[in-house]
């Protein structure tokens, strides 16, 4: 065998070149002499409850040991708060984990998946990953998915649609009626995805249950999350709510052990009713603190869509970037999305007053 003068690269997946990377949202960094917020990654503001935490420290105790890999216990807590059977659930670490399974079990090279653009970067990721082709379909005007432009965009090699609702970073969800329309026109072979990782902090009466709408629908999987209305997201579990077929191929595909033992534990205590009424109470409390982050920022004269998620959007087009750093210079982190908009997390009462304050100044800039 013949050495090459020239060492050769290792040969990698020639669709990875096409793989945008993932941007996460900025740390809020100590500044002297200011207050500092973190408004850029839909985090929950609050710590976790003493219950949470409890339950945490206890499962700790275990790591040496692999946890249970089809998660009995938080599965069937799950199922039952839910009004599901087990064999309906599959979890992974994150509900975008669950999207790339999602993928994975559907798509071949060259497959379609039909997505709303601007939506939540993780998909472009994970369907270039899949080699599979996207198929991005603007927003309308007041940053609301388009379901007739998306229901026109689906071909014979159509295999995933995903839709968010609440849709991140823009915030509507989707309503009840121009869902129901646009699944009756689905072929039934191709999976509808239904991304409801901000549904707990949905309050306009319009918007479905996705749990409902699976029901009715045997080619809809639901994604949710426990990272942000129950703040675990650095534990990272994410459920899929799907019929048996799906959700059975969904745990054939996921990363053996992949939910720890500790964020089992996590989710089982925030289950528990006396945690879960206290943490919907939190929820409740950020969709009011989002009201009024709303009402001032429209009152100052900004253009705010619809906000059902726990953040909302300023679609400030090419100022999205030097707008982020003004709020940055004043010790509030938004996310910067370029060209588009600026995405800001509604976080603790004192940070959205702040953000308040200054949007006021650097609109009043602005005119």
């Amino acid at each position: 065998m013949t050495t090459p003068s020239t060492p050769l690269a290792p040969r990698l997946r020639a669709n990875m070149a096409k793989v945008p990377a993932y941007v996460a949202g900025k740390p809020a960094v100590a500044r002297e002499g200011l207050e500092v917020f973190k408004l850029s990654s839909n985090e929950n503001p609050y710590p976790p409850l003493p219950s949470v935490l409890t339950a945490i420290t206890r499962a700790a105790a275990t790591v040496n040991r692999y946890p249970d890999p089809v998660a009995t216990q938080m599965v069937a807590t799950i199922a039952q708060k839910w009004g599901v059977e087990p064999e309906n659930l599959a979890a992974a670490t994150g509900s975008v984990r669950l999207l790339a399974q999602l993928a994975e079990i559907t798509c071949a090279p060259g497959d379609e998946v039909v997505y709303a653009w601007r939506s939540f970067e993780a998909y472009p990721i994970t369907v270039a990953i899949s080699d599979a082709v996207p198929v991005e379909v603007p927003l309308t005007a007041d940053a609301r998915h388009d379901l007739p432009a998306m229901l026109a965009a689906i071909t014979e090699r159509t295999r995933l649609v995903v839709l968010c609702s609440p849709n991140n970073p823009t915030g509507p969800a989707l309503r009840r009626g121009e869902l129901e329309d646009f699944l009756a026109q689905v072929p039934g072979d191709v999976l509808v995805v239904l991304d409801e990782a901000y549904r707990e902090f949905v309050e306009d009466p319009e918007v479905p249950d996705g749990v409902d709408v699976f029901r009715a629908h045997p080619n809809v999987v639901v994604l949710r999350t426990f990272s942000k209305a129950y703040g675990l997201a650095g534990l990272r579990v994410g459920v899929a709510v799907a019929h048996p077929e799906v959700a059975g191929t969904l745990r054939k595909a996921a990363t053996p052990f992949g939910v720890s033992a500790i964020a089992q534990a996590a989710v089982v205590a925030s289950l528990q009713t006396a945690a879960e009424a206290e943490l919907l109470h939190r929820v409740s409390a950020l969709v009011a603190q989002r009201r009024v982050l709303v009402d001032g920022l429209r009152a100052q004269g900004w253009d705010v869509p619809d906000a059902q998620g726990n953040f909302l959007w300023l679609p400030v087009g090419e100022d999205a970037v030097p707008l982020a750093e003004a709020f940055a210079a004043e010790g509030l982190v938004v996310r910067a999305f370029a060209g588009a908009g600026i995405r800001v997390t509604v976080a603790e009462e004192a940070g959205n007053a702040r953000f308040l304050e200054v949007a006021g100044a650097l609109r009043a800039g602005r005119s």
